[in-house]
C-alpha cells in the first residue's frame, strides 16, 4: 500500500547520466564531444561522398548510404542531450521528450538491425551471381529493400512506445541512464509491466533471430563460393568485399544481443550502460571508418575527390 501511495504520474524524469562518476565529467564531456564530431563528419562524409562518387552508384553503397544516415541519426537522438548532462547537469527531460527520444532511438536501431541483413543479402548476390548482380538488385528492389527497413524499424518502436504510454504512475522519476531506454523506465513504473518486459524480449528477440538467419544463410553460400574459387587472389578479393561489413555485423549483434535478448533482472546494471554506450555513441563512429579504411572502392572515390578539389584550388 505505501508503494502505491508513493506512485506519481511524472510530467518530466530526470536522466542521472554518469553522476555516480563526478570525477570524470570533464574527461566524458571532450571525450563524447570528440567522437560525436567524428561520427557526424564521418556520416555526412560518407553520404555526401556516394551521392558525388558515380561509381559508388551500386546497391552496395546506397544501402550504406542508409546505414550512414540511421547512424548519424541515432547518435544525434542520443549524444547531444547526453553533452548536456554531463556540461550543466541539466539532468531534467519532459516525458514527452522522453517518450520522442525512446522512439526515435528504437526506430533507427531496428532499421539498421533489418539493414545490416539486407547488406548481407545484397553480398550474397555479388559474389554468388555476380552476372546477374544488377539485374537482381534493380533499383526498384533496393528501394523497397530500404523502405521496409525503415517499416520495420517504425512497426517495432510503435508497440513499444504505445505499451509504455499505457503506464500511468511511476514509483520515480529518477532514471538511472543516459537517455530515455525502454528497461530502466519499466523498472520505476508501478503498475505491471510483464507484457512490455516480454513484448521488448520477443520483438528484439525475433528481429536479432530473423536477422541473423538472413545473415548466416548468406554469409554460409558465399562461404561456400569463395571456397570454389581456384585462385588465391580471387578468393581474398571476394572475402575483402564482406570484410567490412562482418566486423559491423559481429560489433554491432554482439551488445545488441548483451543488452535486449536476455531476460531483465531489476535496475539496469552498469554493465548495461558501458554496452549501451558503446552502441550508441562509438559504433555509429567506427562504422564509417570500418568502410573507408578497409573499402578500396571508397579510398579510390576519396581520392579522386581530393584530387578534382585540389585542381579547382589551383
Amino acid at each position: 500500500m505505501e508503494e502505491k501511495k508513493n506512485c506519481t504520474a511524472f510530467t518530466e524524469f530526470i536522466l542521472l547520466g554518469f553522476s555516480d562518476h563526478p570525477e570524470l565529467q570533464i574527461f566524458l564531456f571532450l571525450i563524447f564531444l570528440v567522437i560525436y564530431a567524428i561520427t557526424f563528419l564521418g556520416n555526412f562524409g560518407m553520404i555526401i561522398l556516394i551521392k558525388i562518387s558515380p561509381r559508388l552508384h551500386t546497391p552496395m553503397y546506397f544501402f550504406l548510404s542508409h546505414m550512414s544516415f540511421v547512424d548519424l541519426c541515432y547518435s544525434t537522438i542520443i549524444v547531444p542531450k547526453m553533452l548536456v548532462i554531463i556540461s550543466t547537469e541539466d539532468q531534467i527531460i519532459s516525458f514527452l521528450g522522453c517518450i520522442v527520444q525512446f522512439y526515435l532511438f528504437c526506430t533507427c536501431v531496428v532499421t539498421e538491425v533489418v539493414l545490416l541483413a539486407v547488406m548481407a543479402y545484397d553480398r550474397f548476390v555479388a559474389i554468388c551471381n555476380p552476372l546477374l548482380y544488377m539485374v537482381a538488385m534493380s533499383q526498384k528492389l533496393c528501394i523497397q529493400l530500404v523502405c521496409g527497413s525503415y517499416i520495420c524499424g517504425t512497426v517495432s518502436s510503435l508497440i513499444h512506445t504505445c505499451l509504455a504510454l499505457q503506464i500511468s504512475s511511476y514509483k520515480s522519476n529518477i532514471i538511472n541512464h543516459f537517455f530515455c531506454d525502454l528497461p530502466p523506465l519499466l523498472s520505476l513504473s508501478c503498475s505491471d509491466v510483464s507484457i512490455n518486459e516480454l513484448l521488448l524480449f520477443i520483438v528484439a528477440s525475433f528481429n536479432e533471430i530473423s536477422t541473423i538467419i538472413i545473415i548466416l544463410t548468406s554469409y554460409i553460400f558465399i562461404l561456400i563460393t569463395i571456397l570454389r574459387i581456384r585462385s588465391s587472389e580471387g578468393r581474398c578479393k571476394a572475402f575483402s568485399t564482406c570484410a567490412s561489413h562482418l566486423t559491423a555485423i559481429v560489433v554491432f549483434h554482439g551488445t545488441i544481443l548483451f543488452i535486449y535478448c536476455r531476460p531483465r533482472s531489476g535496475n539496469i546494471l552498469d554493465s548495461d550502460k558501458v554496452a549501451t554506450v558503446f552502441y550508441t555513441v562509438v559504433i555509429p563512429m567506427l562504422n564509417p571508418l570500418i568502410y573507408s579504411l578497409r573499402n578500396k572502392d571508397v579510398k579510390n572515390a576519396l581520392r579522386k575527390y581530393k584530387k578534382k578539389k585540389s585542381m579547382w584550388n589551383v
